[in-house]
């Protein structure tokens, strides 16, 4: 039976604190789109898409009415396109990136992921075409988003990939320089990157996955960062520990993920598909109220990036995970706190504080959900430092058989402490320091492999 109050607290949630299904993620599966020529495949493509997402959106926007609860972002997840593309050079995976595009706006999505290789143990030719192809197709392309995955746990670490991708992001920024190196903000690079994730850049459709599959992203920083000022206030914080903190957490998530799970349901029933996960992540905005540096700044740190702020966010990202487990038959993709430097406005003024700097948001990233998201980073840092970057950041994901992701965006012509703005979502930032540039040149020309961990033999 549901009892008033927690309506009304479901209720206050969505209209005071920000809560939100931040989206609704249809996963299609193409490899059956895959015909002899490129044209007919990409013909299918959008055929495809078009016969399952025709009604996605109007669908979503009737049951988030029906609800009360706002669903911010439709978008749609396909087959890694290495995959679908096997065999293309790189001037017919542009041709199918626009394919993908194409059919992003006639199903009215806002963003569609999967534009994707998986090479974390090896480079086919293939795989080689698609990654020259990146700079071209996002530039030439407005919702379609990138990735590729270049190590695991159970593989190790492909670094002939890593050397490559630390051009090609620079390529990218250089395509889209008119818009501040925008392109390389829809490009992410991956460590385990999970078949189920519905947050972009780095969705994709996994082939362990059904036909058709809807998962949920669910937010809520805000939410919980109120949660934690009223009940402060409440209790007062002489009379709280941190297990306090936590299990307040665990209590708050737990009802945001029942949102979340209501809604995914919702709209898997009406579309006749099958529901995949829920995604309970805290994914921030640049909205003021919706930050997850505000409750590092809540739980004890003036700024984030002060001593402390790793023991926060390991504790905020367990909280959330147990929170979500409890609510959901199916929790997976990341589920935990990000921690996107352009995304999330109180990082952000730290960054132009220079109280966290990119040497600490790696130490974050060991115990947080995701990895170095949406850093920008001055236009002249390097191929080679961008690859060594990565190269770090995908040996954190490994050694802790967790996911790791790097979307680092040098923004052409700008320096460290100049602002970058892409507006929306995206957000703004100071652009932060690299240190030791052009020192790591000759690690990167090894090229090979980094060998797995010894857990990757647990089979």
């Amino acid at each position: 039976m549901l009892r008033s109050d927690q309506i009304m607290a479901t209720v206050e949630m969505v209209q005071k604190e920000n809560l939100d299904v931040r989206t609704v993620t249809m996963g299609i599966n193409l490899l059956d789109c895959r015909f002899g020529s490129v044209k007919k495949t990409c013909e299918m493509v959008e055929e495809k898409i078009a016969r399952f997402a025709g009604s996605f959106v109007e669908k979503c926007d009737e049951i988030a009415v029906k609800y009360g609860i706002p669903v911010i972002n439709k978008r749609i997840s396909v087959t890694p396109a290495a995959l679908v593309g096997a065999g293309f050079s790189r001037n017919d995976f542009v041709g199918l990136a626009k394919s993908l595009d194409r059919a992003a706006e006639q199903a009215g999505v806002d963003i569609l992921g999967g534009f994707t290789a998986q090479v974390e143990k090896g480079i086919t030719v293939t795989d080689k075409a698609f990654i020259e192809s990146i700079p071209k197709a996002l530039a030439e392309t407005t919702r379609l988003c990138a990735s590729i995955n270049v190590g695991s746990s159970n593989k190790g670490i492909n670094m002939d990939a890593v050397a490559m991708i630390g051009k090609t992001i620079k390529d990218l920024a250089q395509a889209t320089a008119d818009s501040g190196g925008f392109g390389a903000a829809k490009f992410v690079v991956f460590c385990n990157q999970p078949g189920d994730n519905p947050f972009m850049a780095g969705a994709i459709h996994g082939i362990e996955e059904a036909e058709v599959v809807l998962n949920v992203g669910v937010s809520g920083p805000g939410v919980i960062a109120r949660s934690l000022k009223k009940t402060i206030a409440k209790k007062g914080r002489e009379n709280l520990k941190l297990d306090d903190i936590a299990e307040e957490i665990k209590q708050i998530t737990f009802r945001v993920t029942r949102c979340g799970e209501l809604i995914g349901r919702q709209v898997s029933k009406v579309l006749g598909v099958e529901f995949g996960v829920v995604d309970l992540s805290l994914a921030p905005t640049p909205k003021i109220g919706d930050s997850v540096g505000e409750i590092l700044q809540i739980l004890g740190v003036d700024d984030v990036g002060a001593p402390g702020s790793t023991a926060i966010v390991a504790l905020l990202n367990d909280a959330v995970k147990k929170g979500g487990i409890f609510a959901s038959k199916a929790v997976g993709g990341l589920s935990g706190a990000f921690i996107p430097v352009m995304e999330d406005a109180i990082l952000a003024e730290a960054v132009g504080k220079g109280a966290l700097t990119i040497e600490k948001l790696e130490a974050l990233t060991c115990v947080c959900s995701v990895g170095l998201d949406m850093v920008p980073i001055p236009g002249d840092v390097d191929a080679t430092t961008i690859s060594a970057i990565i190269a770090d950041e995908m040996a954190i994901g490994m050694i802790n058989n967790k996911t790791t992701a790097a979307r680092l965006i040098p923004v052409p012509g700008k320096k460290a402490g100049e602002i970058v703005n892409f507006g929306g979502l995206f957000g703004k930032s100071p652009i932060m320091k690299v240190r030791n540039v052009n020192k790591s040149e000759r690690f990167i020309a090894w090229g090979g492999r980094i060998p797995a961990p010894i857990h990757s033999f647990k089979n």
